[in-house]
């Protein structure tokens, strides 16, 4: 009987693909389901079959998701000395237009949401 061994949605596609490389280097036989035309189904990586690959799978996975995010770690502490990491700042200053618009969708949502209960 089929087991997922990895769910896909909201995974990167550079990660996927990743998994599957990885599971095509082991040999590691597996399927794989995407979300379908609307999005709905289930997208994953499944393992043909319950046999001893599993736990071999399972610890692969693992191993490459703690690699990778030593990784992204690494390359925002790499940032984060060169001053080039993102923040609230450096956002604003680099599009202060679409700040003035979402403060003013947000104004205009608030006083929508609350003008029946001021009884304005």
């Amino acid at each position: 009987m089929p087991l997922q061994l990895f769910n896909l949605r909201g995974v990167p596609e550079d990660e996927a693909e990743d998994i599957r490389q990885l599971l095509d280097e082991h040999k590691i036989e597996f399927y794989e389901t995407s979300a379908g035309n609307w999005g709905v189904s289930h997208p994953a990586i499944w393992l043909i079959d319950e046999s001893d690959q599993l736990d071999e799978a399972k610890a692969l996975i693992d191993a490459y998701q703690v690699e990778r995010t030593e990784r992204a770690q690494a390359a925002y502490r790499q940032l984060k000395v060169e001053g080039r990491e993102r923040s609230i700042i450096s956002l604003l200053k680099d599009s202060p237009l679409q700040l003035i618009v979402y403060l003013m969708l947000i104004g205009v949502i608030l006083f929508i949401s609350l003008t029946p209960m001021l009884g304005w």
